[in-house]
């Protein structure tokens, strides 16, 4: 199971539901709050690690495993060596026919354009935002107020820990914000 996003807007309640209802142990179940294109999904990686050879690896659906073709089909691929079949419930794709390979091979074409367009339609909005004199980009999250005061707490001595449990961010960010300022590295790392 996967959701895009690691806060509690997206849940995997409806997918683990699905795979209950066809049959998966819940003990069985593993699930990621990630971005699917990302390799470092630590859920997928048990997952694939604990299946053995007669397994059978069950998604909700097929772009819950990764959206790019390569990734996908390298997955895939490594389950057949391995002698692990796929079926993806929404897809009502199985590996093990050769029906259910070809539609493997074209749910995963479709997910891949999916995400080039996505990222045509993010890139025409950026362009379109800079034109209009606009930085499109995630909002900051120390506002120049808050930093304002995040440097005076600074100069009075408060430790760098103590305003990122204050303010509750992560010290990397408040680091990357001090740097943009124009704080040199002696004072930042200090």
């Amino acid at each position: 199971m996967r959701v895009a996003s690691a806060d509690d807007r997206q849940s995997v309640d409806l997918q683990r539901d699905a795979l209950i209802a066809a049959g998966v142990d819940a003990r069985h179940l593993h699930a990621d709050k990630v971005n699917g294109v990302r390799d470092d999904r630590p859920g997928l990686k048990f997952c694939l690690a604990f299946l053995r050879s007669g397994d059978c690896l069950v998604v909700w659906k097929v772009d819950q495993l990764g959206r790019s073709l390569t990734h996908l089909l390298t997955i895939i691929n490594d389950l057949k060596q391995r002698k692990i079949a796929f079926h993806s419930l929404t897809e009502q794709m199985d590996t093990t026919t050769a029906q259910g390979e070809l539609f493997f091979s074209l749910f995963g074409a479709l997910a891949q354009y999916e995400r080039s367009l996505l990222q045509e339609r993010v890139n025409a909005g950026l362009a379109a935002a800079r034109r209009r004199g606009r930085k499109g980009s995630r909002p900051r999250a120390i506002d120049p107020e808050k930093l304002e005061k995040i440097i005076g707490a600074l100069h009075i001595g408060s430790s760098k820990a103590s305003i990122c449990r204050t303010i509750q961010i992560p010290c990397s960010t408040l680091i990357d914000t001090l740097a943009r300022a124009g704080w040199n590295a002696a004072q930042v790392l200090n």
